[in-house]
C-alpha cells in the first residue's frame, strides 16, 4: 500500500473550494467546489469545453488556478506542489514520454525522478504487466498510440501512487489495451485507491464510479451517488442535464 493510500484512509483525499481558471476574459472554470474521499472513484462527465481537462491539469499541478483552493491529502497545492505530485499518478491526453528514449529508459528516468526503490526490477514488472516486456529496448517513437498509452500507464504506476487522475484514458487504445486498462482500473478500485476519471463513455464511467459529477461551462451542474443512478436511464438523464444547462 502506498504512502498516499495509508495517509488518506478514512479522510478527505481531495478538497477543492471555489476553483476558478480564466484565460483573459474566458472562464474555463467558474467556482468549482468538490470533495473526494479516500478510496472513492469520482467519474466526471461533460461535453467538450466543459472544463474537465483544465480541472485535472490544475489538480495535477500542471496548470495554476486563477483563484480558489486545492488540498490533496491535507496539503495545499500552492505550497506543497512537489510533495503532492509524488502522490499522484496521471494519465491524460499527453503521455509524458520521450520519443527518443526506449520504453525501459523512459521508465528508468521517471523511477529515478520519484526515488523508486529497485527501479529496474519495478520497471521490468510493469512492462510485463502492460504487455511490453519484449519491446523494452525499442524507442517510443516506433510505438503505436495504443502501445504508448500502455507505457504511460506503467509510467503513472511506477511510484505506486494512492491517487490517480485519468483523463480519457481509453483514447487511442486498441481492444487488447482497452481490456488491459479496464482490468487495471478494477484492480485499483479493489485496492480502494482514490480515482478521478474523466470520460465520455457514460456506461463505462458509471460502472467504475462511486460518485458522478457533470461539468458544463466550467461549473458542476449535477452530482450524485452512482448507487442511486439507474444505468438504463442515465444516458437520458445526462442529455437532459446538458440541454437544460445550455438553454
Amino acid at each position: 500500500m502506498s504512502l498516499a493510500t495509508r495517509e488518506a484512509t478514512s479522510s478527505v483525499a481531495i478538497d477543492v473550494e471555489n476553483l476558478v481558471k480564466s484565460f483573459g476574459t474566458f472562464y474555463a472554470l467558474r467556482g468549482i467546489s468538490l470533495r473526494v474521499h479516500a478510496g472513492e472513484c469520482l467519474t466526471i462527465f461533460g461535453p467538450n469545453g466543459a472544463g474537465k481537462t483544465t480541472f485535472l491539469r490544475i489538480l495535477s499541478a500542471i496548470s495554476r488556478p486563477s483563484s480558489g483552493d486545492v488540498r490533496i491529502l491535507g496539503l495545499t497545492l500552492k505550497e506543497k506542489t512537489l510533495a503532492i505530485q509524488r502522490q499522484l499518478g496521471v494519465i491524460g491526453h499527453q503521455t509524458f514520454l520521450y520519443d527518443d528514449l526506449t520504453a525501459a529508459e523512459n521508465l528508468l528516468f521517471y523511477a529515478r525522478l520519484y526515488d523508486v526503490p529497485n527501479p529496474r526490477a519495478r520497471l521490468e514488472q510493469l512492462l510485463a504487466e502492460v504487455g511490453l516486456a519484449r519491446r523494452a529496448n525499442d524507442r517510443v517513437r516506433a510505438f503505436s498510440r495504443g502501445m504508448q498509452q500502455r507505457l504511460a500507464i506503467a509510467r503513472a504506476m511506477l511510484h505506486d501512487p494512492g491517487i490517480l487522475f485519468l483523463d480519457e484514458p481509453y483514447t487511442g487504445l486498441d481492444q487488447h489495451a482497452a481490456m488491459m486498462l479496464t482490468n487495471w482500473l478494477q484492480k485499483l478500485r479493489s485496492e480502494r485507491r482514490t480515482i478521478l476519471l474523466v470520460t465520455h463513455d457514460l456506461a463505462q464511467g458509471l460502472a467504475m464510479a462511486d460518485r458522478v459529477a457533470v461539468f458544463l461551462q466550467g461549473q458542476v451542474i449535477w452530482e450524485e451517488s452512482a448507487a442511486r443512478i439507474a444505468p438504463e436511464h442515465f444516458q437520458q438523464t445526462y442529455f437532459d442535464l446538458i440541454a437544460k444547462g445550455n438553454s
